[in-house]
This record gives C-alpha cells, sequence and structure tokens, in this order.
C-alpha cells in the first residue's frame, strides 16, 4: 500500500528532525549521559517534530544498542517499537481520550512492569484536551511515577495546560521551522523518491507551510499526483493560490488606479479556481514584503523569496509609500474579515480591490508609476477621502519653517550616530532615513533626504519625538526639525507633473 509521504519521511533518529537543534541536542546529551527525567512536555506549532521527537525518545531510552543518544533502529525493540508490536510504548491522542476514567485506567497500568524494553513510555498527544477532573487524576502519578514509567506530553497550546501539569515536566518548546530549511528537505526527498521538484516550487511550498514541515510534505504529495516536472506555476494551480505573476499584477493595477484591469484579473483567477480568501491573505503578504524593503535597512532576512523576485519587490515598492501601503493593508484585512463570512467572496474581493483603487492620500506621498490611466469615462470613480491619519498616533502640525538664509549651514557631522542610535530604538524611521544627509542652521536640524515618505514621517509624533531624542542623546542639543532646500533650489513641482515626466521617460 502507498504510504503518504509524512509518514514515510518521518525522522527516525534525532539527527534527522529539521529546524529543532536546540530540542535534539539536548535530548541527546541527557540520553547520552543518563539524566532522563520521569515528565517531557513538547510544546510548539503543528508539524514541527513534537511526536517524531517522542517517539524516537521512547525508542532511545528502550533500545539495546544506543549509539550517542540516538537509537539504533535496528535491534528487536526499535523495530519493534516502529511497527506497533512493543506494547511498552503507548501512543493516547487526549481529544478522544479525555475524561477521569480514560486516566485512571491510564494509572492504573502504570503498575506494571515493562514487558521488553527497559521504560514503560506513555506518549499523550493533545494534552491540553484533557478535561480539569482527568488532569487532576493525572497529577500524583506525573509527579512520582514508578522508576521504569515515562510519560511524554504534546500540545499546540501549552497555555491550557494547569501550572501544577507544568511545573512537574521538562519543558522543550517547538519553533516554526524556517522556509529555507523546509525547502532543502523537500528537495531533497523529491529526490530520494525520484521526481523533479523545481526549487522555486519548493520555496512557494515551503512558504505556505507556514513553518510546519509536515503540512509541506502532505501539499508536495497532492502536488505529485500528476506525475510531472512540479514548478512553481503547477503548485499555485494545484493549491488555489495565485502565482506570484498574479501578485505583481494586482499591485500594478491598484497603484495605477485601474479598476477595469483589476476586475478582468479577478475574474481570471475566479475562473483558474483561485480560492479568494487565500488570494487576499497571499496579496495582504505581497504588500507586507513591499513595507519591509521600505522601512528595514536589511530586508532579506524578514523576506522568504527567491533572488528574481525580490528584484521584481525592489522595483515595484520604489512606486509606493509607507503610509500608503499601511492603508492598502488596513482595507485588505477588513476585506478579508468580510470574506470569511460573504457568501459571495467574489464580489467582496472585487469590492476590496475598488477600494483601494479609489483610496487617495491628501498629503501628496502616494503616488502611483502610471497616473496616466484613467477611469472608464462610462463610470467614473469617486475618490475617496483618506482618513485623518494612517496610525493611532496623534499627527502634529508641520515642523516650523527655518530661517530663510542658508548662508551659515554646516554639515551635521555626528548624522551617523544619530542614525546607528535609530536603528536601535525606531527601525523604521532609520529605514526612511537610511541614505541621508543633515545640516545645522541655526538651532534647526535640517534632513536631505531622496526618500519621498519622511516628510509624512517626520510630522507624526511618535517619529518626530524619537529623532529629537536620538540628536540629543548625541549632541546634547535640544532641537527643531526640517527638510533641507538647497539657497536658490527651485519649488517643489506637482506629483502629477513628476510621474507624467517618469511615464515619458518609461
Amino acid at each position: 500500500m502507498y504510504q503518504v509521504l509524512y509518514r514515510k519521511w518521518r525522522s527516525p533518529v534525532f539527527a534527522d528532525v529539521v529546524g529543532q537543534d536546540h530540542v535534539t541536542a539536548t535530548l541527546r546529551r541527557a540520553l547520552a549521559t543518563g539524566r532522563l527525567s520521569h515528565a517531557y512536555l513538547f510544546t510548539g506549532p503543528r508539524g514541527t517534530g513534537k511526536t517524531s521527537c517522542a517517539r524516537i525518545l521512547a525508542k532511545a531510552v528502550n533500545c539495546m544498542d544506543p549509539r550517542d543518544g540516538e537509537p539504533c533502529n535496528e535491534c528487536e525493540i526499535c523495530r519493534g517499537i516502529d511497527s506497533g508490536s512493543v506494547l511498552d510504548v503507548i501512543e493516547i491522542d487526549a481529544a478522544s481520550n479525555n475524561g477521569v476514567d480514560n486516566i485512571r485506567d491510564l494509572r492504573d497500568e502504570t503498575n506494571f512492569t515493562p514487558a521488553q524494553g527497559k521504560y514503560r513510555v506513555y506518549i499523550i498527544d493533545e494534552v491540553h484536551m484533557l478535561s480539569a477532573g482527568a488532569f487532576n487524576a493525572l497529577l500524583k502519578t506525573l509527579e512520582e511515577p514508578p522508576s521504569y514509567v515515562i510519560f511524554i506530553l504534546a500540545t499546540t497550546e501549552a497555555h491550557k495546560l494547569p501550572a501544577t501539569v507544568l511545573s512537574r515536566c521538562q519543558r522543550f518548546d517547538f519553533h516554526r521551522i524556517s522556509a529555507e530549511d523546509i525547502s532543502k528537505r523537500l528537495l531533497y526527498v523529491a529526490g530520494q523518491e525520484g521526481f523533479t521538484l523545481e526549487e522555486a516550487a519548493a520555496m512557494l511550498l515551503a512558504r505556505v507551510a507556514d513553518g510546519a514541515m509536515r503540512d509541506a510534505l502532505s501539499l508536495l504529495d497532492r502536488c505529485r499526483a500528476e506525475g510531472e516536472a512540479i514548478t512553481a506555476a503547477y503548485v499555485a494551480k494545484c493549491i488555489g493560490m495565485a502565482d506570484r505573476h498574479y501578485l505583481f499584477e494586482l499591485t500594478d493595477a491598484v497603484l495605477e488606479r485601474d479598476i477595469p484591469r483589476c476586475l478582468e484579473l479577478i475574474h481570471r483567477l475566479y475562473q483558474d479556481a483561485c480560492d479568494m480568501e487565500r488570494l487576499c491573505e497571499e496579496l495582504l503578504l505581497h504588500l507586507r514584503n513591499l513595507l519591509i524593503l521600505l522601512t528595514v535597512q536589511s530586508p532579506r532576512e524578514f523576506l522568504t523569496c527567491t533572488e528574481e523576485d525580490l528584484e521584481l519587490y525592489r522595483a515595484q515598492a520604489g512606486c509606493c509609500s509607507t503610509p500608503q501601503l499601511l492603508k492598502y493593508m488596513e482595507t485588505l484585512e477588513q476585506a478579508g474579515a468580510n470574506l470569511r463570512r460573504s457568501a459571495d467572496r467574489r464580489m467582496e474581493m472585487e469590492l476590496g480591490l475598488i477600494r483601494l483603487c479609489t483610496y487617495a492620500i491628501d498629503n501628496g506621498q502616494c503616488t502611483t508609476h502610471n497616473a496616466a490611466v484613467p477611469a472608464p469615462k462610462s463610470a467614473p470613480e469617486k475618490h475617496i477621502p483618506a482618513p485623518a491619519a494612517v496610525t493611532q498616533t496623534p499627527v502634529s502640525t508641520p515642523p516650523p519653517e527655518p530661517p530663510q538664509d542658508s548662508s551659515q549651514d554646516r554639515l551635521f557631522a555626528e548624522w551617523g550616530e544619530v542614525l546607528e542610535h535609530l536603528r536601535a530604538n525606531n527601525p523604521p524611521l532609520s529605514g526612511i532615513l537610511e541614505g541621508s544627509a543633515a545640516y545645522i542652521r541655526g538651532d534647526f536640524v535640517l534632513i536631505k533626504s531622496e526618500n519621498p515618505a519622511l516628510g509624512s514621517f517626520i510630522r507624526q509624533n511618535v517619529h518626530a519625538g524619537s529623532l529629537k531624542e536620538a540628536v540629543y542623546e548625541v549632541t546634547d542639543r535640544k532641537v527643531r526639525l526640517g527638510l533641507y532646500k538647497a539657497e536658490g533650489s527651485a519649488a517643489p513641482k506637482d506629483p502629477l507633473e513628476m510621474l507624467a515626466e517618469r511615464a515619458k521617460e518609461l
């Protein structure tokens, strides 16, 4: 009988467990030195290796020929535990055996010595599902079990366990597995199974799995059914999500406020059986990636994508501003909430995109990279006024204008130290100020930057206060803030005029 990949490729030893070195290294040392606890608690997200580690630990404590804290997987005990024929390892699903009577039966069983191995090991999965009475019945045995009994409790929701249980266990927290580690494992499994998996497809599967190796292998199994080479486009189609190309296209259409194009893309995706709720989540994640590029100095570690996609993100991020993306994400989150309770998800997604297209920021910061695309004449779209503020922090009035005489301007030599201070205390503002310079004019610090979002940032009390504090920490001077304009510089151009010029250059 065919065995699904996540069962076939379950880790047989600690060394094969992906992304949980902090857990496996500690358990191996404890096994090698014989310092075993009588009760363990494995907690963390689904599919991260909790049950696998519990089974490996059960084999290791009973193995007839252990090797550096690892089971040999060759002796009679190891093979028996894998096949389920050794009765000294008992797995209990607390979701369906959560009553007092079930735990009383378990407690009575602990009086019997092991039949084949050295220890009787009880693995209780989803232990948070036990009733209050069941927990109380377990407490005394969990605190002082017979010397030959080991309990391994596993749960995704440790906060639901009573403090009396937590205090009796040695706790290990499993983390979400990184997309890079999942991708490498998927490529290895595909190579061993003899089918082709593209690197981009493996990365997409890893990203969708959201840190769960079991989910990633299950998705790979589903995509493998066709028996062809697995590409990123095929993965997207197989699991009902928009491919990267469509996400960039949709975002371009929103930035250009091209409603007909947005609706056409939604129609095409809907015809291809794309799930609208998943599309909304993917588009929200796409905008989050653009926001990371605008606000973080070293964004690569925050993004899960190929180098090719990273360049596309950089290009598209150049057409956005931080306030614009914040408002778009807020609107999409509301659209996602509407999708979950709507009978017509396609219509809700269309309405969400129309809201994005008709949104306009009145401070001139949210520009698009092709403002020449008008709305259809037969159905002109009205722009919805923007909210007074994007964030919950109060917005102050624009900074006062500095004196006009710039003959006494001098370069602010300590500006680099100020930016270093901001990197630790206000990363978003530090990212906006990347590549900037500053000048001193009287009691003003005038900032020279090519980033169009800077003006809106320093009008916000939280960011202005953070910057003034950083200057004070470095120079011990209280200053006022302004934007640097060189003497004789031309008046700023109208944003639409600038966009028209950019469009001509393209």
